[in-house]
């Protein structure tokens, strides 16, 4: 669990391509008297994906859609510890910008200038390793949330288990932290516990669950060597793409999508995050950049389980 001590934010690098190339966005806060990046502390229970995006929304009026994280930052505030997540980010939509007591004016500033209008040093940085980026494409890997055990299941078929109470509640706490990545295809394993966990954000994305066969524990059991091949055919697939499988299934997954898209686990930059151990509605973002001939590699890998897990 967090440390209780430990004052949480999350913030965004939103950038765009302007008339000049491309620029990112800054807040000017009154009180502070200063440009900065958008960012701001979390809410209670809130998770730190959705901080992101709802703190870009509050301060400039912009949805953004994440893309790879980016260096945390770490500081003392009035003697307690404070960490700020920050992703690389998209504009989503535009909703309008409303001043107020926090946050009173926005920019577009080229990438370029980040130094001459940024009162902070970080948050250059911040900038320049954002721009320094390629367009991302994220692939998420997700297990299903919590299922009714095996021992309560007085079903004959195995796949047709549902999720808990407690499952359920968990695909809906899911439906904002899919959505912050703009999620746009959603496979599963044909099992019900699998369908069930990204149905409602399906539904709240307009887009159908399509079916994986290949992806189920009674496949994978069979033949594991469907399951790799399916896996790295949906590692190529360029659209923001989830897939929900089982917890004996991933193994194969993350070893056929780091064959395909170039992880080495063993490497510092993924180490903390490659590994398919994920609690029930716990996932992996891998973001993938996309060669003209159409191969992929990974950018940024991040790992994430639901609040309170």
């Amino acid at each position: 669990m967090p440390n209780a001590n430990v004052v949480r934010a999350a913030g965004v690098v939103l950038l765009r391509e302007g008339e000049g190339g491309r620029e990112f966005l800054l807040v000017h806060r009154p009180v502070r008297a200063d440009w900065s990046l958008p960012k701001g502390k979390l809410n209670a229970g809130e998770h730190v994906v959705v901080a992101a995006v709802r703190e870009c929304d509050e301060e400039t009026g912009y949805t953004a859609v994440l893309g790879a994280p980016l260096p945390s930052q770490s500081y003392s505030v009035m003697s307690r510890p404070k960490v700020v997540n920050y992703w690389c980010a998209t504009v989503g939509a535009e909703v309008g910008f409303a001043p107020d007591d926090e946050v009173d004016e926005v920019r577009w500033i080229p990438v370029g200038d980040a130094a001459r209008h940024l009162t902070y040093g970080n948050d250059v940085q911040l900038v320049s390793e954002a721009a320094a980026l390629p367009p991302t494409v994220p692939l998420i890997v997700l297990r299903h949330t919590q299922a009714l055990k095996r021992s309560d299941f007085s079903g004959k078929v195995d796949a047709e288990r549902p999720l808990t109470g407690r499952g359920r509640s968990q695909s809906k706490e899911l439906i904002p932290l899919l959505d912050a990545y703009g999620i746009q295809e959603v496979h599963a394993s044909s099992a019900r516990r699998c369908e069930e966990t990204v149905r409602r954000f399906a539904k709240s994305a307009g887009v159908p669950v399509q079916q994986e066969p290949d992806l189920t524990e009674e496949s994978h059991a069979t033949t594991s060597g469907a399951t790799a091949r399916r896996a790295a055919e949906l590692a190529l697939t360029q659209a923001p793409i989830v897939l929900c499988s089982h917890r004996p299934v991933l193994p194969t997954i993350f070893d056929a999508l780091a064959e395909e898209l170039g992880i080495d686990a063993a490497d510092p930059r993924w180490t903390r995050a490659w590994d398919p151990k994920l609690p029930p509605g716990g996932f992996v973002v891998i973001h993938r950049a996309f060669a003209d001939d159409g191969s992929a590699s990974a950018v940024g890998i991040e790992r994430h389980t639901l609040s309170g897990e």
